[in-house]
């Protein structure tokens, strides 16, 4: 897991998971009418939230599994199967619509403060980046390697701060029009991901029966 090809993979996945090109517009309309200083405290807040969460999956996430009596491989081909659906939703431009009444929903719940929800969840860590962290945890085997995928997930993390701290600007340059087109190719991606992480499964699936 410590290889480039590899790192690279999982930053590909989770990057086109949670998309945060996508967020900068949620943002804006969670935040309109904040000050600047407001809107930077509620990016960091959401960031250091989702980053909790992410690492309790990567750590734990395998472990319920097991506990509940799933194997790796079957969890491989499921996981897949819920990446493809949400390239689907990219592709057909579903996805941001449901983003956006699930920011609708927090911003009438919590308008003073959408950072836990509904930024942190389920907008940065959904059910796709879930299912993308647990995977690759299940590919760790050395303490190195989770090390390895907690950089790459921070790694991300800092670029959806970065995309919100820019999100003003960056909705009005790409507008809604190139926010589509982004959201489409990386659709596409993820959707080829997506099928790896399903053939991936079924390979292990028969290693295991064999």
């Amino acid at each position: 897991m410590t290889e480039l090809p590899a790192l690279i993979a999982a930053f590909t996945t989770l990057f086109i998971i949670i998309d945060p090109p996508g967020l900068a517009p949620l943002f804006v309309a969670l935040t309109q009418g904040m000050k600047p200083d407001q809107r930077r405290a509620i990016a960091l807040r959401a960031c250091i939230i989702a980053g909790a969460l992410m690492l309790a999956f990567l750590f734990i996430g395998e472990a319920l599994l097991g506990f509940v009596g799933i194997s790796m491989p079957a969890f491989r081909i499921a996981g897949g199967i819920l990446l493809f659906l949400t390239a689907l939703e990219m592709l057909f431009q579903k996805r941001q619509a449901r983003r956006q009444e699930n920011a609708d929903e927090g911003q009438a719940e919590h308008h003073d403060d959408p950072s836990v929800f509904p930024l942190a969840l389920p907008l940065i860590v959904g059910p796709g980046a879930i299912t993308t962290i647990i995977l690759f945890a299940g590919q760790a085997k050395s303490a190195m390697d989770f090390v390895a995928i907690a950089g790459v997930m921070f790694t991300v993390l800092i670029l959806v701060f970065a995309a919100l701290m820019v999100a003003i600007p960056l909705d009005r340059i790409l507008g809604k029009t190139g926010i589509n087109i982004l959201t489409r190719l990386l659709g596409m991606l993820l959707a080829a991901l997506a099928i790896q992480f399903i053939l991936d499964g079924i390979s292990q699936s028969f290693s295991l029966g064999a």
